[in-house]
């Protein structure tokens, strides 16, 4: 059983190429987050987690709806995240979720995908992308391969370097950097609900037609990217960077 949650789709993209080359089910655990929905996931196969990295770790929220998670059927978890660089140390929190969880860690693996965070880094425009997603591929059918064997992932590589990036820099990015605070929206706003529709926490409402955030943002930039209109910034970050979705 795959289970994936994406904000643009680069988890998507990975979770249904997995699914196709080893010929099992997936699941988008989208509705399940967003209505708090912990009931039972069943598997006779190994469970494998596709997602993004946030702050060289799994997304937090992401994480803490899979502890109230029941799994039942196999004890085998893979790990399969997406990046814009690298995932930094992030197999450590894995392998300790699932020591809490009492499921066996067959590995974390990364996945390199075209960088969506718009709200801090550079976005590929639609050829870069392209390109990128292409040399994904043979990527996720490498550990298609291991999935199918029965074989743990490969090692990560990891150092200092890594370490810092998903301990104290991943504490810094989310006390600091994720909030809703510099959204704003313009006037073009059709007040179509899709930035209400498509947040994976609630965090956003229409008022008077305008969306208007809380204080449970994730930056999984579903919203800003997934605007018709392109109504939506953030801060001067965002301005004349590309909308992306995986294409």
């Amino acid at each position: 059983m795959i289970l994936f949650f994406s904000g643009t789709g680069n988890s998507a993209f990975v979770a249904r190429k997995l699914a196709r080359k080893i010929q099992d089910e997936y699941m988008n655990v989208f509705d399940r987050i967003k209505h708090e929905d912990y009931g039972e996931i069943h598997s006779e196969k190994p469970f494998v987690i596709v997602c993004p990295t946030y702050g060289w770790q799994m997304p937090h929220f992401l994480e803490e709806w899979m502890e109230k998670v029941t799994f039942t059927g196999s004890k085998e978890m893979y790990f399969m995240l997406t990046c814009g660089s690298d995932i930094g140390n992030a197999g450590k929190y894995a392998k300790e979720f699932c020591a809490r969880k009492e499921m066996i860690y067959r590995g974390c693996a990364e996945v390199v995908m075209p960088e969506n965070y718009i709200a801090m880094f550079p976005v590929p425009n639609k050829e870069e992308s392209e390109l990128i997603v292409k040399k994904a591929v043979p990527v996720i059918e490498k550990l298609a391969y291991y999935i199918e064997v029965g074989r743990p992932f490969p090692k990560y590589k990891t150092g200092v370097v890594n370490w810092i990036k998903s301990a104290p820099v991943n504490k810094v990015f989310y006390g600091i950097f994720v909030h809703a605070k510099k959204f704003t929206v313009d006037d073009s706003c059709i007040g179509c609900g899709k930035c209400e529709r498509v947040c994976p926490l609630n965090n956003v409402e229409l008022e008077n037609g305008k969306p208007k955030w809380g204080d449970h943002c994730t930056h999984c930039m579903a919203c800003i990217c997934d605007c018709p209109r392109e109504a939506i910034e953030y801060g001067k970050r965002s301005i004349g960077k590309p909308r992306y979705h995986c294409p």
